[in-house]
């Protein structure tokens, strides 16, 4: 049964990453048309289940596998369903498909707590560069302000909404009420340390912050072949200087990632020094206090450069996430599940966000992470083996049975 789940889970990710808006490649950013086949095949799979679907105001579909008693607190599992551009199959969506292999092992089964299993339509922060919409509708602070965020296009999060049928007026009754025992994710690792170590599974104990901002620098475009280089406010160049600049700090303290991810120059012609020059910053740390000092240090770096090359330097905010603990009751109890399933149990800090890190803020959260091959991901490459995802259910039906005997359950 667990390597027939593990299969249906992985197939059901490859046909999803056929989901797409771009053809050749998997890219499903918030509720994009291609989310409403997403929708209906895993609608398919969790009715057969004799399990209650439903969609909410932010697009999160939830399937709800009852408890045993109509009053019964819930356990929330799930993970999100969006995708980076020309993506792998596996990121996000597999903690969904895995959710729903959990619940059909248990063959009808009831505990004595609902089970809900989340796909959430927004975790990666693409279409409107912040992140976990999804998963904020359910903690309730999708607030007015994000709904009012536009993408490339002047749409904002409400039009999304509307458009994909849905009322942005209902986005507070998607947040969770009611006793809740937990939110557990099931992940890829993302990285190279599982698969270094040839392990499995690994528990996340703490999810890393981040703090993520564009900065522009704006110089004056001219003419390339007749602006001396003596006279130039190249915006290109100093943000080039600046890039190198974070590269330099991430790489001489220790723990710390700084990433440049986007860059836009404009004009943007071959003959015309750059005007202005648009650059995002990633800064991650599992200590925020280091992580805010160093972006602090790389926004004074590029204000320095900005005022000897004659740039004005703009800072304009993304993100600022610290970071998570997961909650040490939920993380001793996937210990005791993994050792019980004769895994090696292995703690580790995730570098990456997760939508466990906003439920955090309302319930108690955990994350098993599962390896990552080659430790390739956000790539097409990306994969998972099916024995791992075999071993992780295992862990997660003996989780279940672990809870029925009797943990403290949080309002």
């Amino acid at each position: 049964m667990l390597a027939e789940r593990a299969a249906e889970a992985v197939e059901c990710c490859r046909f999803l990453a056929g989901c797409t808006e771009t053809a050749g490649a998997t890219t499903r950013t918030f509720l994009s048309p291609p989310m409403r086949d997403v929708h209906a095949h895993l609608t398919a799979w969790m009715t057969r289940l004799g399990m209650t679907v439903s969609v909410d105001a932010a697009g999160n579909i939830r399937g709800r596998h009852r408890g045993s008693a109509p009053d019964a607190p819930t356990l929330f599992i799930g993970s999100h369903l969006d995708t980076v551009p020309n993506a792998g199959a596996f990121d996000g969506i597999l903690g969904v498909a895995m959710a729903i292999a959990l619940v059909d092992l248990l063959s009808g089964r009831r505990f004595p707590f609902a089970i809900e299993v989340v796909g959430f339509s927004e975790e990666e922060g693409v279409r409107f560069g912040v992140p976990f919409i999804g998963s904020r509708a359910l903690a309730g602070t999708l607030d007015a302000a994000l709904l009012g965020r536009v993408d490339a296009h002047g749409a904002s999060v409400g039009d999304a909404i509307s458009q994909f049928g849905l009322d942005p007026r209902a986005v507070p009754a998607a947040a969770v009420t009611g006793a809740a025992i937990g939110f557990v994710e099931f992940h890829i690792e993302q990285g190279p340390v599982l698969d270094s170590l040839d392990l499995p599974l690994g528990i996340v104990d703490v999810i890393v912050g981040s703090r993520r901002l564009d900065v522009v620098f704006t110089g004056a475009a001219n003419h390339a072949g007749t602006t001396p280089m003596s006279a130039r406010r190249d915006a290109l160049a100093g943000a080039a200087e600046w890039i190198l600049a974070v590269e330099r700090l991430a790489r001489d303290t220790e723990g710390l990632v700084a990433t440049v991810g986007e860059i836009a120059a404009h004009p943007g012609a071959v003959n015309v020094i750059a005007g202005t020059c648009r650059t995002s910053l990633d800064v991650r740390h599992p200590d925020d206090a280091i992580r805010g000092s160093a972006a602090d240090a790389l926004l004074e770096r590029a204000h320095e450069i900005g005022s000897r090359r004659g740039l004005r330097v703009d800072v304009e905010p993304r993100l600022d996430q610290p970071s998570t603990v997961m909650d040490s009751a939920l993380v001793a109890q996937l210990e005791h599940a993994v050792a019980r399933c004769h895994q090696q149990v292995h703690r580790m800090p995730s570098g990456a966000g997760h939508d466990a890190m906003i439920m955090a803020g309302r319930m108690p959260a955990a994350m098993l992470f599962l390896r990552s091959p080659g430790g390739v991901s956000h790539h097409p490459d990306e994969d998972v083996r099916v024995d791992d995802v075999a071993a992780a259910l295992a862990v997660g039906h003996r989780f279940l049975d672990d809870l029925e005997r009797g943990r403290a359950w949080s309002t």
